[in-house]
């Protein structure tokens, strides 16, 4: 068999859709399960590992970093070591509170869906079976009732019908209720009925799982980001047309080029926020904790900004 969008399965008949996974009324056998694990993968979808060097060393990138480190370079030029390791204070205190709050919640996330792994019933050998979902593969034959989170993307098959919240996936309000041939996707919740259903995909290939992966591929400009930017484009324009006019009065007056470079780095420190980064991170730090208090875990501080 080969794999394919749970989409095509939306129209097919449950005499086709068991043809085309090459499945059985009566599930799977244990070996066969575990020759299309071997094929088509576990049903989850797996977070790449980030190198903790490279995680730290990247909350140095980016347009304010970029900002602050040109501010760095040119006080190290003029000879200007306090207000350097100033600036280098501020962005390395910034990286600090970033790096360690971000490992922290990913260390408690860890554990919270090894806590809180999903179970399914399965059809195996002929026999109802409760089994991890992430051993479920494309062909089986599962059953799902009422507060069951839906393992994978499924067709429900015979007269099951089932109301689902969706919400998470679509953004609609209100539970839609499926029945024979419909689809219910992987992490919906079952709110009411239940339902013997086919798997059609697990892990990345399903609705959620694409969705995830656009999500980790996404990079997108916390609102944080536009917020810090705006006040630097504004702050630039006022000190662009301040250093023009003491630029133009220190040339008439035959000042030094050195004494003009001084000006140029005081002009842009002072269009540089040199502290506000930091400043956001230790806000958005306190509130990361006091939601934490509330049973809420923050794994991104631009992520507080961005719901607010």
């Amino acid at each position: 068999m080969k794999l394919r969008n749970t989409s095509e399965y939306q129209e097919a008949s449950i005499e086709e859709t068991v043809r085309l996974l090459e499945t059985s009324p009566n599930g799977l056998t244990q070996s066969e399960a575990q020759k299309r694990i071997g094929r088509f993968g576990r049903n989850e979808v797996v977070e790449k590992e980030k190198n903790p060097v490279l995680d730290f060393l990247s909350h140095y990138w980016g347009p304010m970093p970029w900002l602050l480190e040109s501010a760095i370079v040119l006080s190290y030029v003029l000879g200007h070591y306090l207000e350097l390791a100033v600036v280098f204070g501020l962005l390395t205190m910034n990286a600090i509170i970033g790096f360690a709050h971000t490992r922290s919640s990913r260390r408690a996330l860890g554990l919270l869906k090894k806590r809180l792994a999903v179970q399914a019933r399965v059809l195996r050998n002929g026999e109802w079976k409760i089994q991890d979902a992430k051993d479920l593969v494309p062909g089986d034959i599962i059953g799902i009732g009422l507060g069951d989170l839906v393992p994978a993307d499924a067709k429900v098959l015979g007269d099951g019908r089932v109301s689902v919240d969706q919400s998470a996936l679509t953004g609609e309000s209100l539970p839609a209720s499926v029945r024979e041939p419909g689809i219910v996707y992987s992490s919906s919740v079952v709110q009411r009925g239940e339902a013997k259903c086919i798997v059609v995909n697990t892990g990345a290939n399903t609705y959620f799982g694409k969705t995830a992966q656009l999500v980790r591929i996404a990079k997108p400009v916390s609102h944080q980001e536009r917020i810090m930017m705006a006040v630097v484009k504004y702050m630039m324009y006022l000190s662009t047309a301040a250093l023009i006019m003491v630029v133009t009065d220190a040339a008439l007056v035959h000042a030094d080029i050195l004494s003009m470079l001084n000006l140029v780095l005081t002009f842009l420190l002072g269009a540089v926020p040199v502290a506000l980064p930091a400043v956001f991170a230790v806000v958005l730090s306190v509130g990361a904790i006091e939601l934490t208090k509330k049973g809420a875990l923050v794994t991104r501080l631009d992520s507080i900004e961005d719901a607010a």
